[in-house]
């Protein structure tokens, strides 16, 4: 039987996708982050930088990027690197906003959505594309996994990529829909208990730092 659109074992590739989108990683966290602190609209601004980089990721897997940066260590190493150093930084940062709110006065957290919203009104997707266009790792992935469900006989490999890559961003909204809502909820919660927000924004940017670290040290096999 002809595989449809050239995708072979679509279920499969379905079931496994849910299982990776399901792995703690940074866009997810991120996204879940932006939308406790900053709520449903910034989580979803998030959301869309994921989305964006992710479908920019795919397309340079389906085009080749990943196998010239195979080719060329250095290249990868260069782009591993910049990635690592810019989760840390994201990681810091959450780590002094913690911090801030930790020393603020009680009655601080109330004034803060009218002092932030036109500073913060676009970092959340500038922020998110940047994570997920700075992971090397992750281009890699998408080329060894994507390949393993389109048929090389198939004369349109281009469409089966794209199937395979709205099969991925549908499954990734419906997961990050869950958590924003889910972060809007815990944003209640820690509007109350300020304290408690700024130990889980500690925990978040720590995690971040440690995504950093990890990420400098996978070796490129």
């Amino acid at each position: 039987m002809t595989p449809m659109l050239g995708i072979t074992d679509l279920w499969t590739f379905v079931l496994g996708t849910v299982a990776i989108i399901l792995l703690p990683g940074p866009n997810s966290l991120f996204t879940l982050s932006t939308a406790a602190r900053h709520g449903v609209r910034a989580g979803y601004r998030a959301a869309c930088g994921v989305f964006l980089g992710d479908a920019v990721l795919m397309a340079a897997s389906a085009i080749g990027v990943a196998s010239l940066l195979r080719a060329y260590p250095p290249l990868f190493m260069v782009i591993k690197y910049a990635g690592a150093a810019y989760l840390t930084w994201v990681g810091i940062g959450l780590v002094r906003d913690a911090a801030r709110r930790w020393r603020a006065p009680a009655a601080a957290p109330a004034e803060q959505p009218a002092e932030r919203p036109a500073e913060d009104a676009h970092r959340p997707f500038r922020k998110a594309l940047l994570i997920s266009l700075l992971n090397p790792k992750a281009i890699l992935f998408f080329v060894s996994f994507f390949i393993q469900f389109v048929d090389p006989a198939y004369p349109h490999p281009e469409v089966s990529f794209l199937v395979l890559a709205l099969i991925v961003e549908v499954i990734s909204a419906l997961y990050l829909t869950g958590l924003i809502f889910g972060g809007s909820f815990l944003a209640a919660q820690f509007r109350r208990r300020r304290r408690l927000a700024a130990g889980a924004t500690t925990g978040v940017g720590a995690l971040f730092v440690g995504f950093g670290v990890r990420l400098a040290t996978a070796s490129l096999g």
